[in-house]
C-alpha cells in the first residue's frame, strides 16, 4: 500500500483539528484521546508502575488497572536527564516516567502494521513525544499506528547493582532495556484496540534508539513482540560489558562520597544530584551513544564511566552483534543504515569550527594524531573514493565512517552471513542547506537529519505547534531544534520515499515506494545500498574503496 501524497500540515502535538473526544478500553481501563482529520492520538498513557523510591534501580512492577476513564490527552513526563534538573536543589523532576504515546488513523478494531519507536539522545537524553518526531503524518498518510515510548535513562536507567545488591537488584543496568520492553508487552496486550496488529510489529530508532533496537533485536525476553526492525545511524555491535559497569558503580560511589558498603544511601540520593554525577562522570568521555558500532566488533568496549545497557548473561546474554547477529532473531528482516554526513551535527553541537578549517596538510597531519600508521593509507582511499572532495569534507566522511557508517556494514555483513530473513541497507544522502554556525558549511545528511523525513514531518508544523527549543549550544535535532521548516519540493518528496519505505517495510518485511527504485535486500557478493533522496537510487557497494581500508584498521 502506497502512503497518500498529502501531508497533514502539522502534528497532533496540539488540539487544533482535532476536535473530538475518543474512547478505547484497554485490559488496564479505558482511555480518552483526541481525533480528527484521519487521526486519533492518544498521550501519556502508562504502561508500567512506580520506579520511584524503593523501586529506583528495580523493574517496573505491573501496571494497576483504573477505574472510570482516564484522559490520555498530555505527554507524560520524561525519564529525569541532564538539562532538565538545573541543580542538585531544585524541585526534583518526577522519576515516574514509563508512559507511551499511540497516533493511529482510527481505533476501529482493524489490524495495520505497528510502528514501534525508541527515540535517541544515547542512553542518556531524549523523549517520545518530541515533535519532530510526532507520529502523526505517518499514521495518517501511511495506514500504520506507531507507538512510542518514554524509559528510563542514564543512572536510573542503567546503573549495574548487581554485585553489591545480589538478586534483588539482579535486572539492575539493563531498566530502561527492560522498560522498553513492558512497552512492547503493552503493544501486544493492547494495540488491537488502537486500530494495530499486535503480530506485525516493526521496532525502529535512530542514534541511541538504535542501539536500543540493536538490543531489543538480541533480548530474548522481547523476542516475541516483534517481527522486523530497522536500526538507524546507531549500530549498536557491542554494549558495556559487565566488569565495566560495575567499575562504573564504585566511581558513581565515590563521586557521591559513598563506600561500597553504603550502596543503598542511592536510594536516598535526591535525583538531581544523581544527574549531576551523572554529568561528571561522562566527563570521561564514555561516548556519545554509550556502545560500541564500528568495523571489526570493534576493538575494545565503552569505557566506564557512561551509562548503557550490559551483557549480564541474562536479559543481555552477550553483545549484540559481535561476534555474530542474534541467532533470535535470524527470521525477522532488517533495515540498517545511516547518514552520509553525520558528524556534521556533532561538529556543529560542539562548535568544533576547526574541522571547517582544514586544508590538504593539516588533515594529514590530524589524521596521522588519531590513525598514527595507518593514516596514509586511509587517507588514500577516501581520495581515490572521493576525488572532489575537499580536506573538511574528506574529514566528515571519515570520522562518519568511524563513529557510525562502517558499523552498520559490519551489522548487514553479519546478518546476511545468518541467511535467514533479508538485511537492507541504506544511506540517507538529501541534504539540509542550512549553515553550520560558523562556518560557510552546510549541514549535508547529517546526524538525525532524517528523522523528520521518516516520520513525514516535512515541512515545518503549523505556527501554533513550534518546535521544542533546543537544549544547549548549536542546532540540535536529537532534543527539538535546528531540522525544521525545509519545506523545498526535493523534501518533500524525500519524506515522502523515507516513509513510504519504512511504512511498507512494516507491513510486508520489504522496504520499497511507488515509483522509486526497488529495493533488494543486502549481500556480501553485490552490496546492494539505497540511496535516499528525492530521487532514489540503490548502488553496489558505495565507497568501495572506504569499505575495504576500514577491514584492514583496528581503531
Amino acid at each position: 500500500m502506497a502512503c497518500a501524497s498529502g501531508l497533514t500540515y502539522g502534528h497532533s502535538q496540539t488540539t487544533p483539528g482535532m476536535s473530538e473526544f475518543v474512547e478505547v478500553k484497554t485490559a488496564y481501563g479505558r482511555l480518552r484521546g483526541m481525533k480528527g482529520k484521519g487521526l486519533a492520538t492518544f498521550k501519556g498513557i502508562p504502561y508500567g508502575g512506580s520506579v520511584s523510591g524503593a523501586n529506583r534501580f528495580k523493574a517496573a512492577p505491573p501496571l494497576q488497572a483504573w477505574t472510570g476513564v482516564r484522559d490520555a490527552l498530555q505527554l507524560g513526563a520524561q525519564s529525569p536527564q541532564p538539562g532538565r534538573q538545573r541543580t542538585a536543589d531544585a524541585p526534583p523532576v518526577p522519576e515516574d516516567c514509563l508512559f507511551l504515546n499511540v497516533w493511529t488513523p482510527a481505533p476501529d478494531g482493524r489490524k495495520r502494521p505497528v510502528m514501534f519507536y525508541s527515540h535517541g539522545g544515547g542512553f542518556t537524553t531524549g523523549s517520545g513525544g518530541a515533535v519532530y518526531q510526532d507520529g502523526g503524518n505517518l499514521a495518517a498518510t501511511c495506514d500504520v499506528v506507531v507507538v512510542a515510548t518514554n524509559h528510563r535513562l542514564g543512572l536510573v536507567g542503567y546503573l549495574y547493582l548487581g554485585e553489591l545488591g545480589g538478586e534483588e537488584y539482579a535486572t539492575s543496568g539493563n531498566q530502561g532495556m527492560l522498560d522498553i520492553r513492558d512497552g512492547l508487552k503493552w503493544v501486544h496486550e493492547n494495540i488491537e484496540a488502537f486500530g494495530g496488529d499486535p503480530n506485525n510489529v516493526m521496532i525502529f530508532g535512530e542514534s541511541g534508539g538504535g542501539g536500543k533496537t540493536s538490543c531489543l533485536y538480541a533480548m530474548p525476553s522481547a523476542d516475541h513482540y516483534f517481527n522486523k526492525a530497522s536500526i538507524e545511524s546507531g549500530p549498536g555491535v557491542r554494549i558495556y560489558p559487565k566488569e565495566s559497569a560495575a567499575e562504573t558503580t564504585l566511581m558513581t560511589l565515590k563521586q557521591l562520597g559513598l563506600e561500597k558498603s553504603e550502596w543503598r544511601k542511592l536510594l536516598d540520593v535526591p535525583i538531581g544530584k544523581l544527574l549531576e554525577t551523572q554529568v561528571e562522570l561522562a566527563k570521561g568521555g564514555a561516548g556519545p551513544l554509550g556502545m560500541s558500532g564500528g568495523r571489526n566488533g570493534m576493538t575494545g568496549n565503552p569505557r566506564p564511566g557512561g551509562f548503557g545497557p550490559i551483557v549480564d548473561g541474562t536479559i543481555m546474554p552477550h553483545h549484540p552483534f559481535d561476534p555474530t547477529a542474534p541467532a533470535i532473531s535470524k527470521n525477522k528482516p532488517l533495515i540498517v543504515g545511516s547518514n552520509r554526513d553525520e558528524t556534521n551535527f556533532f561538529f556543529a553541537q560542539n562548535r568544533s569550527t576547526d574541522v571547517y578549517e582544514l586544508t590538504d596538510a593539516t588533515l594529514e597531519v590530524r589524521l596521522q594524531k588519531e590513525f598514527g600508521a595507518d593514516a596514509a593509507p586511509l587517507l588514500q582511499a577516501y581520495r581515490q573514493s572521493r576525488p572532489e572532495a575537499s580536506a573538511p569534507d574528506l574529514y566528515v566522511a571519515i570520522s562518519t565512517a568511524r563513529m557510525i557508517g562502517a558499523g552498520a556494514i559490519t551489522i548487514a555483513e553479519r546478518k546476511y552471513t545468518q541467511h535467514g530473513a533479508p538485511v537492507y541497507m541504506y544511506i540517507f544522502t538529501h541534504e539540509s542547506d542550512r549553515l553550520i554556525p560558523g562556518t560557510q558549511h552546510t549541514m549535508g545528511a547529517a546526524h538525525a537529519m532524517e528523522i523528520q523525513y521518516k516520520f513525514n514531518n516535512v515541512p515545518r508544523p503549523r505556527l501554533d505547534a513550534p518546535p521544542t527549543p533546543p537544549q544547549g549550544a548549536g542546532p540540535n535535532p536529537q532534543q527539538g531544534g535546528g531540522m525544521m521548516g525545509d519545506e523545498r519540493p526535493s523534501s518533500i518528496q524525500a519524506a515522502h520515499n523515507m516513509s513510504e519505505m519504512w511504512s511498507t517495510f512494516a507491513r510486508t518485511g520489504h522496504p520499497g515506494a511507488k515509483g522509486q527504485s526497488v529495493w533488494p535486500p543486502y549481500t556480501t557478493e553485490k552490496r546492494a545500498t539505497m540511496l535516499i533522496d528525492a530521487e532514489c537510487k540503490v548502488v553496489d557497494d558505495p565507497y568501495a574503496p572506504e569499505r575495504r581500508i576500514w577491514e584492514t584498521i583496528k581503531y
